[in-house]
């Protein structure tokens, strides 16, 4: 599909929460879609101007004005509010707001000829349940109109005797997005913004090392507060049994869980091949995160040891040769507001804080379960030692709008340009 035929394109979007608004932002900036719909699935205020209100300013990004035009010249971009229609104009594109269903299934996405959805809600993340179900699913977007339906999150399977569809495929931009069949696919995972970094921070290393002499890795993410928190702490509600979620946010490190490492493998199926940890912490910070990657490599018979300039030349020279730009690599001292809003940044590694160790690890081999016993006698001495670099490597990333949200953009581009 051309731009002038992406012109010609509507745009749904269910939800309007942080990645809903963020990517409405991204999209009028973007201009490619003629127009965008947005489910918000319920009455809002007391009129349209409480809509506008709520989409023109963000307390971590500023006035979209700004976001827009940049912060000397701007100008108000939200007209033409049409409270009957539920309609306005902003920055130039047209945004009709949908004020009733919340159920996937009866939105009305046919009748205002949306083919494409981005569902932000982070509630319907199944793709093994059907269209029909009464508490809603991803499905009931296709049964509603919809041709191809963006989740904006991993998907999560219920029912583990349950296989992936065939039609449901999990996507990171620069990694595998070519994964997708627009003839096939119907259902599209975008990941999660962690794995979206993890997987950019995974991917140099593989390409260089190669799935063998990564024995191991273990990831902690460093990640801002989310919606899904509690400003104050209240009480958990039925069957809940992580207590800590409904702890302030504002005041706590609270420890958590991540599915990066389940997502992970979707998108780079070598990391079966390795054993692999994921944890999350989260901070008291309203966007942009951190991962610690710690990886254990085996060291090269020849004795060659690997430095921490050998790790950093790694992602400096995958950084130059990344065409769409996913990947930076810095040599400077960064904080984590200075990454904040950076376009399209899945990963930013910090170069000065690389670390490596290399030393030696005992094996006794007597104690290997999986030897063979003609093997484990055939050997002159049961110990056995090999050299080991153990290397931590940090990457920053925005979690809302400057890494996820402008990936998700530029996935929801490219799959409207197959339609």
């Amino acid at each position: 599909m051309t731009e002038e035929e992406g012109k010609k394109m509507k745009l749904g979007i269910n939800g309007f929460g942080r990645i809903g608004k963020l990517s409405l932002w991204h999209h009028v900036g973007r201009k490619y879609f003629d127009e965008i719909v947005i489910n918000l699935g319920r009455p809002v205020g007391t009129s349209i101007t409480d809509i506008a209100h709520y989409a023109e300013r963000d307390s971590t990004y500023g006035a979209l004005s700004g976001y827009l035009q940049g912060y000397v010249n701007a100008k108000p971009v939200i007209s033409e509010l049409n409270e009957e229609t539920g309609e306005m104009t902003i920055s130039g594109t047209r945004v009709k707001f949908l004020r009733s269903n919340r159920n996937p299934a009866d939105i009305a996405w046919k009748e205002n000829g949306v083919k494409l959805v981005v569902d932000t809600t982070g509630k319907f993340l199944d793709p093994t349940v059907s269209g029909d179900e009464p508490t809603g699913a991803l499905r009931g977007h296709l049964e509603a109109g919809a041709e191809k339906v963006i989740a904006s999150a991993p998907f999560k399977i219920a029912n583990n005797s349950k296989k992936m569809p065939e039609d449901a495929v999990t996507t990171v931009m620069g990694i595998n997005n070519n994964d997708y069949d627009p003839r096939n696919h119907k259902l599209i995972s975008n990941a999660s913004c962690t794995t979206t970094c993890l997987a950019h921070m995974i991917k140099p290393l593989l390409n260089h090392f190669g799935v063998r002499k990564i024995l191991s890795a273990s990831m902690s993410t460093i990640h801002a507060a989310t919606g899904s928190q509690e400003v104050l702490d209240r009480l958990p509600g039925p069957g809940k049994t992580d207590l800590r979620k409904n702890r302030s946010t504002m005041n706590n490190i609270i420890l958590t869980t991540t599915g990066a490492a389940k997502a992970l493998s979707l998108v780079i199926p070598e990391m079966e091949e390795i054993g692999f940890i994921a944890e999350s912490v989260r901070i008291p910070t309203t966007t942009g995160s951190l991962i610690i990657l710690v990886v254990n490599l085996q060291e090269e018979l020849s004795g060659g040891v690997i430095r921490r300039d050998v790790i950093n030349n790694i992602y400096d020279q995958a950084s130059k040769d990344d065409a769409n730009g996913y990947l930076f690599y810095s040599d400077k001292q960064n904080v984590s507001g200075d990454i904040v809003g950076l376009p399209r940044a899945a990963a930013v590694i910090e170069g000065k804080e690389t670390h490596t160790r290399t030393a030696e690890i005992t094996i006794d081999m007597s104690m290997v379960p999986t030897l063979e016993e003609g093997v484990r006698n055939s050997l002159k001495d049961n110990i056995m030692r090999i050299p080991l670099t153990q290397s931590v490597i940090y990457g920053w990333y925005d979690n809302e709008l400057g890494s996820y949200v402008n990936m998700l953009g530029d996935r929801t581009v490219s799959i409207a340009e197959l339609f």
